[in-house]
């Protein structure tokens, strides 16, 4: 097999309604599967959100990295994602996630910080275009001089590649804290004040809605590899849900890294 660019494939938008934290792990695994198999088009997909959540990574430590009580407490959900990556803390209203179902020959013959690096440059264009000084930081990581801004995941199944994004829009750093242990571990010997100079939100960079920030997004990913609005299909969504109550909603796949 050799490389495709991005040029090369017919781009699909899935921008639908808020679903919950399970729907989208398992919308995730469905619609990768979809273009592995070749059923459907190379898609991007831009994630509302029905519920707060910690989404961990594949490989993940649950006890490592939550607080469950905390969680519990606050009302977050706790989810596993298929792909590796570190831990996320999300909120509806503070947190832009996207994901990215494409043919594995994108990034045929790519490291993975090369194919991070590929999968994020639309997106660093589109935050340049909004004044943000954003860059790509090996391995999973989009940087601006003014904090950590979003940290990305990927998967490679079959002849398709996921990679997803979850950015920092705006954040209750405090909160965060109450969840997520690993960060009290990184910032025990800086003080909890450091924490908010590691994440620096959008809304502070750009001073923009939320929504705008995603419409730019968008626009710049179709600008320079064409999109066309989509939908989920109704065999998609039913997979998606099916999956979401026997595999992502349970506590054995949650918690299959205790």
């Amino acid at each position: 097999m050799s490389r495709t660019e991005w040029h090369e494939h017919d781009w699909q938008l899935i921008h639908t309604e808020a679903q919950s934290p399970a729907m989208h792990m398992a919308l995730d695994e469905v619609l990768t599967n979809e273009v592995s198999a070749g059923r459907r088009r190379p898609t991007l997909r831009v994630w509302e959100w029905a519920d707060p959540a910690v989404v961990i990574g594949r490989f993940q430590s649950l006890r490592n990295e939550v607080d469950s009580a905390a969680a519990t407490g606050h009302g977050i959900q706790v989810v596993r994602r298929i792909s590796g990556g570190g831990a996320m803390f999300i909120e509806p209203g503070n947190t832009i996630t996207y994901s990215i179902c494409g043919p594995l020959s994108l990034v045929e013959g790519l490291s993975f910080q090369q194919s991070y690096e590929l999968m994020d440059r639309w997106v660093i264009e589109a935050l340049g275009e909004l004044g943000v000084a954003a860059s790509y930081q090996p391995l999973n990581d989009i940087t601006s001089p003014a904090g950590k801004i979003a940290g990305a995941a990927q998967a490679r199944k079959g002849n398709a590649v996921l990679h997803h994004v979850t950015m920092a829009y705006d954040i209750d750093t405090n909160k965060m804290l109450e969840v997520l242990r690993i960060g009290r571990e990184k910032l025990s010997d800086k003080g909890t004040a450091s924490a908010a100079k590691r994440v620096d939100p959008l809304r502070s960079q750009t001073g923009l809605p939320r929504g705008d920030v995603i419409q730019r997004m968008i626009s710049t990913f179709r600008c320079n590899h064409g999109l066309r609005d989509d939908h989920l299909t109704p065999d998609e969504l039913g997979q998606a849900m099916q999956l979401a109550n026997d595999k992502f909603q349970t506590p054995e796949w949650t918690a299959v890294v205790p």
